[in-house]
């Protein structure tokens, strides 16, 4: 793990419109800068960053965060890659936290195949565009098949000689750790001792994780040849896990979210040609079944699949495959199946990127309804077959299980059951009996009346519907977030010589408690921080390791305006923008706060006494004068007046 200081040593050199604006074209405007969100589609700039508060919010779509949370929001990237990314643009050294010596040795391992790695495809790239080998055999090839300079370059491309160990003598003389380079599959070991290239004479694929980095490459044989397989791939190793990639995905991301929509195809040359036709949005499986780990890496961006593969019928198989887990993510499936034995790569060069665009949009199929007519097909007027078709199509639907794909399931059902000639009923008790096998075989709990009925229950009402008792905690809940919104604004400012503001609040409302769960933990975070010395802010807190309390924090202080400097030029002399208020503004949220809990009070208080024994019955009185008169300082400070 990252230690606390780096992270400390990130956050304090974080220029959030630095990193807002690689990705957002962001313009001033006052104190704040705005610009078109990028997580929704508008015409009209909602999308505010704050450079004093370090905090993105858009008031269109209501996404908000920090420039951690942007970069995770954005580039899909998890919280430790967001803090490498960082560390990385603003040349901070990584330091981890006591690890063992096992994770201590595989860290040093996975960081030393990067470095490899990148050396490596610096290499091919130089060996492809500046040898005459790589010119004449490589570069040739890629030209005639349709690739530009433009896109070698934007995918990395490259190749490696056909002499027997090039580029093993340029990663020895560079000194890399000769027992590492098997490992990264670029090398061979022969005969125990001897190393040698095993990449020879292909063109070179590099493949890029979630951060751009390159974790592994695939090796494609020039034009058709009978040495060996079409293509080579890096061998599973400490950074390249097979089930966990999709080729294209780090250049595609933008693009899917963008687009929503993920389009998949087989090969490394698909997405380069689609990318070139300027559809961006595809990455590609490498012709093998989809695992879990790569439908979540596509759920990450959108919903949406459409799977663009060979009409054959091997192509047809491994469009199939793997796809009921896609399902059972909450995919959106659609299949589209490039004619003529062409593949997207010699279609989208046949027929132009128009048509192409124009074919994928009318052809797409539903997968499940596809699959259906597939097995159908096959099992011909076989009754038996036919009985195992409704079995494996039922087995397919029990997979869509999520309740907000209820509807859908059951339009499913009605479609099939109408394919299939059989009862609608007969099939969704079909579909039952396999989601009950299901739960059985993993043994979950069975859920109770009760527990259901609870879960349906809850939920926010509508404001025109709440009663006396929600209205109030509403309004308890903004008066407790007042409270903490001065806290972090100016907690840390003098309210006198001997004492922060901080203090100053502390003592006010010692003997007071929020009412609402999540404020009441951070304002005690706020409080430890603060006896531990740490200073909190709202920027400090924003990095905290809590997401509950950092989306707390945002949503507290972020506010959909600001103050014009302009009043300060027309109202001369009134100093309304730059005057300090933090006093009266601290003491005024407290006060209304006390207020609330007061009146509060005196409301229990009168219930109690309406129910109470005799003898209990004065010393209710007694509490009800002193909350009576708490009341009347407080209303007299702020010179107002009580309205039942």
């Amino acid at each position: 793990m990252i230690s606390p200081n780096t992270i400390q040593q990130i956050t304090n050199r974080i220029d959030i419109i630095d990193i807002v604006g690689e990705f957002v074209k962001l313009k001033k405007r006052g104190t704040n800068y705005i610009g078109n969100c990028p997580f929704h589609n508008e015409k009209t700039p909602s999308f505010t960053v704050s450079p004093t508060k370090e905090i993105y919010k858009c008031f269109g779509c209501g996404k908000s965060g920090n420039s951690i949370t942007f970069l995770m929001e954005h580039e899909k990237y998890s919280y430790v890659e967001a803090l490498r990314w960082l560390a990385a643009r603003y040349n901070i050294e990584i330091e981890e936290t006591e690890t063992t010596p096992e994770q201590k040795q595989q860290l040093l391992t996975s960081e030393s195949l990067y470095i490899i790695n990148n050396f490596a495809q610096k290499f091919f790239s130089q060996q492809l565009l500046e040898t005459e080998e790589g010119k004449n055999i490589a570069l040739s090839y890629l030209k005639e098949r349709g690739f530009r300079e433009d896109i070698i370059h934007k995918f990395q491309i490259g190749y490696n000689p056909d002499a027997r160990d090039t580029l093993t003598k340029a990663l020895l003389a560079n000194q890399f750790n000769a027992e590492l380079l098997p490992k990264t599959g670029l090398v061979a070991l022969r005969n125990n001792d001897e190393l040698v290239d095993n990449y020879r004479n292909r063109i070179i694929f590099p493949i890029h994780g979630n951060t751009g980095k390159i974790i592994g490459f695939g090796a494609r044989v020039i034009g058709k040849s009978d040495r060996g397989p079409k293509y080579i791939n890096t061998p599973e190793n400490e950074i390249y896990v097979k089930s966990r990639i999709l080729y294209g995905s780090y250049q595609a991301r933008m693009a899917i979210d963008k687009a929503d929509e993920c389009l998949l195809v087989e090969g490394y040359t698909d997405v380069v040609s689609l990318h070139q036709a300027g559809i961006e949005n595809v990455v590609a499986s490498g012709g093998t079944s989809l695992t879990t780990d790569q439908i979540r890496l596509i759920k990450k961006y959108t919903n949406n699949l459409t799977i663009i593969y060979d009409g054959d019928s091997a192509g047809v198989k491994a469009a199939l495959r793997g796809l009921d887990m896609a399902l059972e993510e909450g995919l959106n499936v659609r299949l589209v199946l490039i004619p003529d034995n062409e593949d997207p790569d010699s279609y989208v060069n046949k027929v132009g990127v128009t048509a192409f665009n124009e074919f994928v949009a009318k052809s797409k199929k539903d997968f499940i309804l596809f699959q259906l007519e597939v097995m159908l097909k096959e099992a011909g007027t076989d009754v038996s077959r036919k009985s195992a078709v409704v079995n494996q199509i039922a087995e397919t639907l029990s997979k869509i299980n999520k309740a907000e794909d209820f509807t859908r399931q059951q339009d499913y059902i009605r479609q099939c059951a109408g394919l299939l000639r059989i009862d609608e009923a007969g099939l969704t008790n079909l579909v039952n009996k396999y989601k009950r096998d299901k739960i059985s075989k993993e043994e979950k709990k069975t859920v109770s009346f009760d527990d259901v009925n609870a879960q349906l229950q809850e939920g926010a009402q509508p404001e025109d519907v709440l009663d006396d008792t929600t209205r109030m905690l509403v309004q308890d809940e903004a008066h407790e977030r007042n409270i903490l919104r001065v806290l972090l604004e100016y907690g840390l400012r003098s309210w006198d010589e001997t004492t922060n503001m901080a203090d100053y609040i502390f003592s006010e409302l010692d003997h007071f408690h929020f009412e609402t769960p999540v404020l009441e933990k951070l304002y005690e975070e706020y409080k430890s921080w603060y006896t531990k010395g740490l200073e909190p802010t709202t920027k400090s807190m924003l990095y905290h390791n809590d997401e509950e309390i950092r989306n707390l924090v945002i949503s507290i202080s972020v506010f959909p305006f600001e103050l014009s400097q302009n009043w300060d030029e027309v109202l001369e002399g009134m100093n309304i923008v730059n005057r300090d208020t933090s006093k009266q503004d601290v003491m005024m949220s407290i006060s209304y706060y006390k207020l609330r809990r007061i009146k509060k009070m005196i409301e229990e208080n009168q219930r109690d006494i309406e129910h109470a024994p005799i003898e209990n019955f004065r010393q209710l009185l007694e509490v009800h004068k002193h909350l009576k008169e708490a009341e009347r300082a407080i209303t007299n400070q702020l010179g107002t007046v009580i309205i039942k």
